[in-house]
């Protein structure tokens, strides 16, 4: 019987190993296009909270030539979101604020749109506020704003787009507010607070909210786009030094972590995990693909998608989740292209490349 046992699990492991080489294959057909000399991407499955595939394409560097690894660091973009609303999250449980803390008791300096709006519609992009998106040029030779400058220029706003709750449109000026309502209610600016109750106890030790001259990016991957034909470097613009939409670097290393306490008590208790990835409410009671920083949607097979894209300046990243099979995919990339959309085509594509035998 212990032969045949060890038969079996040798014949398994070798099928297993097999399968695993053809899928790895299909990922690699899928991404010839990040392969080196090109700007490339950091590529990883997680199964079961296991790395079940994690590979670098390309090149973090081109004129350095360094190779894309699991542990180069990428700004995430918008995918920081997520990290922004575990902070406020982490702060209503310690009753430091609520849902319903109004804009207007955060920051009083701003117009009289601000008592309307509160902490919920910021978390889920049901505000109204301006973008400041819509009115700075994201050019990289124009100064770049700062979180404080949002700031300064939202009391400058005397409208919303809409009553707050009655529509859901994407607000980066909302998470650069939170960014800024957690350093006022924590006392510790936005960088310092995720890494003293996010990043250090998940030890994601590679993860920083850069800010220039403050701290410093490890394995850093520097983002490029493409003109006629030719990459060149184009890593930052006017829009790229603000936090709480979109400032974090991190690796797959480190955002397998982050994944994993997803599923665990140990940032926030799982209800309120679960609240978080709860489609909201708008005023007349209908539902929005959105939750606390993270989009959501139902995939072909009627699966909830837990899911976030993330684009800037020569960067376009997706972390895509499917909760009730404890499966992810996480893909980084440091170049201009596709659109942000496809980013979640391509998310996809993978998985049914991991699932087809």
């Amino acid at each position: 019987m212990m032969k045949c046992n060890s038969l079996f699990l040798f014949i398994f492991t070798l099928a297993h190993g097999y399968a695993m080489a053809q899928t790895s294959q299909k990922i690699d057909e899928i991404l010839t296009a990040y392969e080196s000399p090109n700007p490339g991407a950091a590529v990883a499955i997680i199964k079961d909270g296991k790395i079940i595939f994690a590979k670098g394409y390309g090149l973090a560097n081109l004129e350095e030539k360094i190779k894309v690894t699991d542990k180069t660091n990428f700004r995430l973009a918008s995918v920081s979101k997520q990290f922004t609303a575990a902070a406020i999250l982490q702060l209503i449980e310690q009753h430091k604020l609520s849902l319903q803390t109004r804009l207007s008791d955060c920051f009083p300096e701003l117009p009289a749109y601000a008592n309307s709006i509160t902490i919920k519609h910021l978390l889920s992009h049901t505000s109204g506020i301006l973008d400041y998106d819509d009115v700075i040029d994201e050019n990289e030779n124009t100064e770049q704003i700062s979180d404080e400058g949002v700031l300064k220029a939202s009391a400058l706003f005397t409208k919303t787009y809409f009553v707050p709750g009655a529509q859901y449109r994407y607000s980066n000026t909302a998470y650069v507010l939170l960014g800024l309502i957690i350093k006022k209610y924590s006392g510790l600016s936005y960088p310092q607070y995720l890494a003293k109750y996010i990043f250090k106890p998940l030890k994601m030790n590679g993860s920083v909210a850069y800010v220039k001259g403050l701290n410093q990016i490890k394995n850093r991957a520097y983002g490029y786009s493409k003109k006629q034909n030719n990459w060149f470097r184009k890593d930052q613009s006017s829009t790229s030094a603000t936090l709480g939409d979109g400032g974090i670097y991190t690796s797959l290393n480190d955002l397998f972590k982050w994944d994993a306490a997803l599923y665990n008590n140990s940032i926030l208790p799982q209800e309120i995990w679960q609240s978080a990835f709860q489609n909201q409410k708008l005023n007349d009671g209908s539902e929005i693909n959105y939750g606390f920083g993270w989009h959501l949607k139902k995939n072909t097979a009627n699966e909830k998608v837990v899911y976030h894209t993330g684009s800037t300046t020569s960067f376009r990243n997706v972390f895509y989740r499917i909760p009730s099979k404890k499966l992810s995919i996480i893909i980084l990339t440091n170049r201009n292209t596709p659109e942000e959309m496809d980013m979640v085509q391509l998310a996809e594509k993978i998985i049914a490349a991991y699932e087809t035998p």
